[in-house]
């Protein structure tokens, strides 16, 4: 009788094992959650002085005595540069005392082709000697990209855009060393053998200065 008793207690033990693994071994219900790496990732089109100042801290971590010389916007499929931004620009940055310059850029883009999100910079180039002619204060820099691009539609860009609504436009900012300016160079295509129209704005007071083709 008693060995009757513990035989039905192993097939009741048994038993339940059999539940629990059954139990444990249901299939998992699919997750309703998308995953991250399903979302689409947007580019971020950026202004020229949200990325100079950007640009500016990394230069000064470099060097302290960093200026810049040269800015430009980039052409590529996620922007025309059309409202004064883009995905991509690069500025050139010289320090005085080094008496080197180097590259960086800020990046909002995906594109696998373009520089990664955020700000990279190049090697270290030695400077020509007249590079120090060509240095400005970032402080000048008071025109924003996107009001030079209202300042120049203002002044015939508009007639451009009306004819090729996908015209490219490359904006350069530079120092007018003969006139003691700062000033804007936006240009109505991809280089300046193919421009249709060439605006030159002062980037400190917002004044249209003069066309160009």
């Amino acid at each position: 009788m008693r060995a009757t008793r513990l035989t039905g207690s192993a097939a009741i033990l048994l038993i339940i094992g059999v539940i629990f693994v059954a139990c444990s071994s249901s299939p998992t219900p699919p997750s309703t959650t998308p995953s991250p790496a399903a979302e689409k990732k947007e580019p971020a089109l950026y202004t020229a002085k949200n990325c100079m100042s950007q640009m500016a801290n990394a230069a000064a971590r470099w060097q302290p005595d960093a200026m810049p010389v040269h800015l430009e916007s980039g052409l590529n499929a996620e922007s025309t540069g059309h409202d004064g931004k883009s995905t991509i620009w690069r500025a050139m940055f010289a320090s005085p005392g080094r008496g080197t310059w180097r590259t960086f850029t800020c990046s909002g883009s995906r594109l696998k082709e373009e520089a990664p999100i955020g700000v990279t910079s190049s090697t270290e180039i030695t400077s020509s000697p007249d590079m120090s002619r060509a240095m400005f204060q970032s402080m000048l820099l008071i025109v924003d990209s996107d009001k030079a691009f209202a300042i120049a539609q203002e002044n015939g860009g508009a007639n451009v855009l009306k004819n090729n609504p996908q015209q490219p436009i490359v904006y350069s900012l530079d120092w007018d060393s003969s006139k003691k300016q700062l000033v804007w160079v936006i240009m109505y295509g991809t280089s300046h053998s193919d421009a249709k129209g060439v605006g030159v704005i002062d980037a400190t007071t917002g004044k249209f200065l003069r066309a160009g083709k």
